[in-house]
């Protein structure tokens, strides 16, 4: 069982790496596309920590904006999904009856249909060519967007079991609006489930953006990504090299590893 103190060092890596993060510029030696054309494939050094890619371009610098751009934007796209659920979950738990059996028909057809090939199908019909800005906003779109079947389904649950509780009883007998009741009575009694299931999804976002970038069909170049930064390593020669190469692998897995092992304090909250 997780203990309490290991659960704050979990807290505390996520919060150093975050900082570091948002303060990529400050922290960063080098912007990410600057290039080093004399240096391509360095070796660690003094000027440049993790030494340099293919490009010449500093590997520890762009680490560092890959890491701004991974998780700060996986949490906006978890806030999002979190909310559809919360929205549509409290929905279908209020009022039951033909709404209730449509919002849970379409959630089971979501998940029946994996994400991955759902977002890889989306985000291939998007035109390769858009400017890399665009790229991020449309993949942690489409994360937000349909990444929200599996919370609404345990908000769904817990609106059924307050569907009945005096809070919302007297609301509906001072003819209070069904929307009004969600939002301003039941989503802030549902916090707990709110907060647990975005939670949750931030490290399957995380995850599941490394993988359309590491696929291409992600963040673009030259912007980084913890994804886009994993394609480096299908040179092998590169790698066996500089195996510092291996960082972001290692970082990403440092992440969803702290993510999980703080999940059991959400869920006793919950």
């Amino acid at each position: 069982m997780n203990t309490p103190k290991l659960r704050v060092i979990c807290a505390s890596v996520l919060c150093a790496i975050f900082v570091v993060g948002l303060f990529a510029g400050t922290v960063s030696p080098y912007p990410y596309a600057k290039q080093f054309r004399e240096r391509p494939n360095a070796a660690p050094s003094s000027t440049h920590l993790l030494g340099t890619d293919s490009l010449g371009r500093d590997l520890f610098a762009r680490l560092i904006y890959g890491t701004r751009v991974s998780l700060l934007l996986a949490p906006a796209a978890a806030l999002l999904a979190t909310l559809l659920a919360g929205i549509f979950g409290g929905l279908a738990g209020l009022v039951g009856g033909w709404c209730e059996k449509f919002i849970l028909a379409a959630t089971d057809l979501s998940m029946a249909i994996p994400l991955l090939f759902v977002l890889l199908a989306l985000r291939a019909l998007l035109p390769l060519d858009i400017s890399p800005v665009l790229s991020v906003i449309a993949t942690f779109a489409l994360l937000g967007l349909l990444g929200w079947p599996s919370s609404l389904r345990v908000v769904w649950a817990a609106t059924k079991n307050l569907r009945n509780c005096d809070f919302l009883l007297l609301a509906r007998a001072t003819g209070c609006g069904r929307w009004r009741m969600i939002v301003r009575h039941l989503l802030p009694n549902l916090r707990p489930v709110l907060f647990a299931q975005f939670w949750i999804s931030i490290p399957v976002f995380v995850l599941t953006e490394a993988t359309l970038s590491m696929l291409g069909l992600g963040v673009i170049e030259p912007l980084p990504s913890w994804g886009n930064l994993l394609r480096g390593l299908e040179d092998i020669s590169a790698v066996t090299a500089n195996p510092w190469r291996l960082t972001p692998l290692f970082l990403l897995a440092l992440v969803v590893i702290c993510f999980q092992l703080i999940l059991p304090a959400q869920e006793e909250t919950a």
